[in-house]
């Protein structure tokens, strides 16, 4: 099943992709567009989810949402021209870490795709050369909340502990000027629309192709999640502004 179709399927009831509920997602965009006028960019937006809700908050706001996955980016146009915020949002079919542009934003955001740069600290290199002075950086990504097992690192990759995590973006020359950690309760209701809503539409669409393989995808899934890396996978949802150029 092609990566690209099945995140989607995943994330049909749960579009922010990321284990975040509705007021973390609020407040975030709150802290981070602190002007009605300001250019947001979204590198690996997805359905842009992030982006429409950023819209709907600031009507004098535009954006450009930046990624690979066609099909993601055909469920953004249809949802931000359903919303109304559809004139001012513009979406590249492209890599992320390849976008370039003339004039700088003053927002960046990159919620779990910091696999698309190598890792946290490329994502916000990349990030920095689209940043508009006083601007804000909104990044999302995992941590460790305990010491993981060698299976758990395998699944995930070897993230750090929040306070390394947090030093380590400092060290590299921002200030964390708002956060959010998901809470239990967000990171599990991620995982049960993740699995829940695939499974779902296996069973809704038998005859589909790649219903047998979405099916396995979501047991699969639940399985490392539940016995592999529940207990110590946590997330940071941070707004960031450089310290130095």
């Amino acid at each position: 099943m092609e990566r690209s179709r099945r995140s989607q399927l995943a994330h049909a009831h749960h579009p922010i992709a990321a284990p975040l509920d509705d007021d973390a997602v609020r407040r975030l965009i709150g802290r981070a567009v602190t002007r009605d006028g300001a250019r947001l960019l979204d590198l690996g937006c997805g359905q842009a989810e992030w982006l429409i809700r950023a819209l709907e908050a600031h009507p004098g706001a535009t954006a450009v949402g930046v990624d690979i996955a066609g099909n993601a980016l055909a469920e953004a146009r249809a949802q931000a021209d359903a919303r109304g915020v559809g004139d001012r949002l513009e979406l590249l079919e492209a890599s992320a870490a390849d976008f370039t542009s003339d004039r700088p934003f003053d927002v960046v955001i990159s919620v779990g795709a910091v696999h698309a740069f190598g890792g946290l600290l490329p994502t916000l290199a990349t990030a920095r050369e689209h940043l508009a002075p006083g601007g804000s950086v909104l990044v999302g990504d995992a941590y460790f909340l305990t010491d993981p097992t060698p299976e758990a690192v395998e699944m995930l990759g070897d993230y750090e502990d929040l306070a390394t995590t947090v030093e380590n973006i400092a060290a590299d020359g921002w200030a964390p000027v708002y956060g959010h950690l998901s809470t239990r309760h967000e990171l599990d209701d991620y995982e049960w629309y993740w699995t829940g809503s695939l499974a779902e539409w296996a069973l809704d669409h038998p005859d589909d192709p790649d219903s047998a393989a979405a099916l396995e995808a979501s047991a699969v899934h639940r399985t490392e999640w539940l016995r592999g890396y529940r207990d110590c996978f946590g997330f940071h949802t941070l707004v960031l502004r450089p310290t130095k150029g």
